[in-house]
């Protein structure tokens, strides 16, 4: 991205520490270095993904952004490396995890390492390089606590563009298109107006090409490019600009690292199982479809669905029926643990299909 989006670092009353033992022992003439770790926690509750936010008094930006200094940002669970006491990377961000949260992480999988310069605008100021170690977990909901004054949100907040499961969303039609497009006529030349349009059309589905539910991270630096989004506005403090601004902004660089992570969760839906670890021991095939239809922000035909999930051998019934909803009872399904053995790619094998732009 041309600007540099800011990153972790530390804050006090929040279970985030001071690190002066991260620059020791390093020499004056080499520029100190902050390891910081993030956590993306998803879970998804009557058909709404949902992440696991915490508060920060810190503001995304510096002076750039438009929310009211005092108002506190969310912030994905997150904390600096203690280089003396955690032995590893991911018990490190286990400990800030259930310190901000009061939740114990079971699976975690590293997601990805952001670490451009000026990620964190003290940075210009003589600051601390940044790099955050980000990882993914998904998890059941439950209740939360912690000094991070821990709590869930719906992901298509900060996203409001990528649920498509009740058709193209309105911001798309309404504030998306208008803007980019407006966007791509200021470019002076004609070759880079070309390639943007271009990378604007694929990114979200639009003049014929198919719109991609994995292009998350794509189409959010696209809005950061064109300044549509909180972090990035120079001219936030002007009430039209403000108007422009899509999604609920966050901490730091924290809703690009949530980008990364829902075009991660997509795209494993393909290969993994991971949509299991969000159900609980026993479901309905349609609950099952409805997750993954959260997750992947369409609407999945039925039968194609459950014909992929049974052929794959992901599932098998319990002989047991849930009446609970009401009219026929519904058989109750589990995982298949032996599909790991069997195939290399055990996901669910989203069914094709195109969506109208």
């Amino acid at each position: 991205m041309k600007k540099g989006l800011t990153a972790t670092r530390t804050w006090k009353n929040a279970g985030l520490r001071n690190r002066p033992e991260v620059t020791r022992g390093m020499s004056s003439q080499e520029p100190p270095v902050v390891i910081g770790l993030n956590a993306v926690i998803v879970a998804v509750t009557d058909e709404v993904p949902r992440i696991l936010i915490v508060q920060t008094p810190i503001k995304a930006n510096g002076a750039h952004s438009a929310r009211p200094q005092e108002a506190p940002l969310m912030a994905l669970p997150f904390g600096s490396l203690d280089p003396q006491r955690d032995r590893t990377l991911e018990l490190g961000l286990r400990g800030w995890v259930e310190q901000q949260t009061a939740i114990q992480l079971g699976y975690v999988e590293q997601l990805y390492t952001f670490g451009d310069r000026f990620r964190d605008d003290r940075e210009r100021m003589g600051g601390a390089r940044v790099i955050s170690v980000a990882y993914l977990a998904l998890v059941r909901e439950r209740k939360v606590s912690g000094t991070g004054k821990a709590r869930w949100l719906d992901w298509y907040r900060c996203f409001p563009w990528e649920d498509w499961r009740a058709g193209k969303p309105d911001v798309i039609k309404e504030k998306i298109e208008p803007a980019l497009d407006h966007w791509t006529r200021s470019l002076p030349s004609l070759s880079n107006r070309r390639s943007l349009r271009e990378r604007v059309d694929i990114a979200f589905g639009l003049r014929g090409a198919s719109w991609d539910p994995e292009r998350v991270l794509e189409r959010f630096e696209l809005l950061y490019e064109a300044q549509l989004v909180e972090e990035s506005s120079v001219d936030a403090e002007h009430e039209q600009q403000r108007e422009l601004l899509l999604g609920h902004p966050m901490a730091f660089d924290h809703r690009r690292i949530l980008a990364t992570a829902l075009g991660r969760v997509r795209g494993k839906l393909k290969y993994r199982p991971v949509v299991f670890e969000l159900l609980p021991s026993t479901f309905t095939l349609l609950q099952l479809q409805r997750v993954v239809e959260a997750l992947a922000g369409i609407r999945l035909h039925k039968q194609n669905f459950r014909r992929l999930v049974e052929k794959g051998g992901l599932v098998e019934g319990t002989g047991s029926y849930d009446s609970s909803a009401g009219g026929r009872p519904a058989e109750l399904f589990q995982f298949r643990h032996e599909v790991l053995r069997e195939r290399p790619a055990p996901g669910v094998g989203l069914p094709r299909r195109s969506i109208a732009t």
